[in-house]
């Protein structure tokens, strides 16, 4: 009798509660009608109380939706789920060979095929990638020893933990790692790679209280050794013609500090440097910082038009060839942000596909190839797409958005709303607690490792025995009919050498 008692009261309390829950949403329910039937501002709730909140639910689930159930493993953008599972397992260091066949349509325009040699190097023949001298002619040259390398991203836009991941994974891998235009920050530092300092429109790090340019911050950060080369951010792919945005609530009061900004404010960069209003002036700003720094110093910018460019080349074979920047970093229309204006991010800036070609035969029309070195920045986060920006003329491929997939990044498109469910753009402590460092460094240089490895088995594959001696000539592009045609017969290259895809010469040091 007493187990029945007790189920009986169960039961009634399970009741009692059922009806109290159906109370309250149906409370919630009659507010929200009444609350939706006088709002002014959405026609589908004033028109469908309640249940128009249904749409809007589904419409922000969608896309994670999309992501996970729907997609297909190369529909989705901005990076479908083979590039994203590619950098995954390379981060983890598992292997990245497939079963099957190919899920890559080779037919569709665009696509590019590298030419395998019909007699490659034996594999006792392999060399690894070559390290590169950049700006000769200053105080303290930079030998780069990673043809890969890891693009702008600020302290500020990405995190502590994820600052610290990449240098301590850059390091790990010996890459350099770009700051972006945030400043440089003791995260940086504290990892021990080399660093490139990006000086953005706004001089964060290195400006006095009106915003201009100061040269003594400017010499003390190059005193710093870690500190190896300086680039100047004209523009960058997500937002040509705009500058940085960070908003205030990503602004801690230290990274407020280390910018030189005040706490509370979105930190909005000028569109454009004040001091460069022409070409001349460009030069005068890069040979400034050189002078200043003794450092090899360059540019970053996306290209709108090549035609303009022509000018600034003819003006450096005036000046003489000691005045040229030391490198060019050339950033796609498809690069990526935290945070910019739909249009700019949709509709503005060459694709790096024909932005990257166009400045390296300009280059080396005007005899610059040796002094000038050319950085490819924009969506190349594959081993295929280094692999073509090479052939295409790139000396460097930097990137962003690859290596934050591999310090875990799942593309949730929060990046802007200091709500990153991985700890990467966000300064939330909570949600900092998922981005390990001891974890994601070693995933950061697995990445870059594996990268860099599948370029050098692309360049044996068809026949030269070190990447920057691949050419136009060693990979197809795929045509609207479905047929490929040789890239040098696209866009024949200033640029060339004795060295063919049938013979190839064993270097004497191997």
């Amino acid at each position: 009798m007493a187990f029945w008692h007790w189920a009986m009261m169960a039961l009634q309390v399970l009741a009692l509660a059922f009806v109290m829950v159906i109370g309250v949403v149906a409370l919630v329910a009659v507010a929200l009608f009444v609350l939706d039937k006088r709002q002014t501002k959405d026609a589908i709730l004033r028109n469908y109380p309640v249940i128009g909140h249904f749409r809007h639910w589904f419409s922000t689930l969608g896309e994670f939706f999309r992501q996970y159930f729907f997609a297909m493993d190369r529909e989705e953008m901005p990076f479908n789920r083979a590039q994203r599972d590619w950098i995954y397992r390379a981060a983890d260091g598992k292997g990245n060979t497939v079963a099957f066949g190919s899920t890559r349509s080779l037919t569709i325009p665009g696509t590019p095929i590298f030419m395998n040699a019909p007699f490659p190097p034996l594999d006792d023949q392999f060399a690894a990638s070559e390290p590169m001298v950049i700006g000769p002619h200053c105080r303290v040259p930079y030998t780069a020893t990673s043809v890969f390398n890891i693009s702008g991203m600020s302290y500020g836009a990405i995190s502590k933990p994820a600052v610290l991941a990449l240098s301590k994974g850059a390091k790990e891998a010996g890459i350099w790692l770009n700051t972006g235009e945030g400043g440089l920050s003791p995260f940086h530092l504290e990892g021990g790679a080399d660093l490139v300092y990006q000086i953005g429109t706004a001089k964060y790090g290195i400006r006095d209280e009106n915003g201009n340019l100061d040269d003594n911050k400017l010499r003390a950060i190059a005193a710093n050794d870690q500190v190896k080369m300086f680039e100047i951010k004209l523009s960058q792919g997500a937002k040509p013609g705009k500058g940085g945005i960070l908003p205030a609530a990503k602004i801690t009061p230290e990274i407020a500090q280390i910018r030189g900004l005040r706490p509370g404010e979105d930190g909005i960069s000028p569109n454009r440097h004040r001091e460069v209003d022409d070409f001349g002036d460009l030069l005068d700003f890069v040979n400034h910082i050189r002078d200043v720094t003794g450092k090899p110093t360059g540019f970053k910018f996306v290209v709108g038009s090549s035609r303009p460019w022509a000018k600034f080349f003819e003006l450096i074979k005036e000046r003489g060839d000691e005045y040229a920047p030391d490198f060019i970093t050339i950033d796609g229309g498809e690069g990526g942000t935290g945070a910019a204006p739909m249009p700019l991010i949709d509709l503005v800036g060459m694709p790096i596909k024909e932005a990257l070609i166009r400045i390296v035969d300009l280059r080396d029309k005007y005899g610059l190839h040796e002094r000038i070195r050319i950085v490819a920045a924009g969506k190349l986060v594959n081993p295929a797409d280094v692999a073509w920006a090479i052939c295409a003329g790139a000396d460097f491929v930097t990137s962003a958005r690859g290596f934050m997939f591999s310090l875990g990044c799942i593309q949730a498109l929060k990046c802007n709303r200091n709500t990153c469910p991985t700890g990467i753009t966000t300064h939330d402590p909570h949600l900092q607690r998922g981005l390990v460092v001891e974890d994601k460094y070693k995933k950061v240089a697995a990445y870059a490792r594996a990268t860099i490895s599948e370029l050098e088995t692309i360049a044996h594959s068809v026949g030269v025995l070190e990447p920057r001696q691949m050419r136009r000539r060693h990979v197809r592009i795929v045509q609207a009919d479905g047929t490929s045609i040789p890239l040098d017969r696209i866009v024949p290259s200033y640029h060339s050498d004795a060295q063919s895809v049938e013979s190839y010469k064993v270097p004497t040091h191997m």
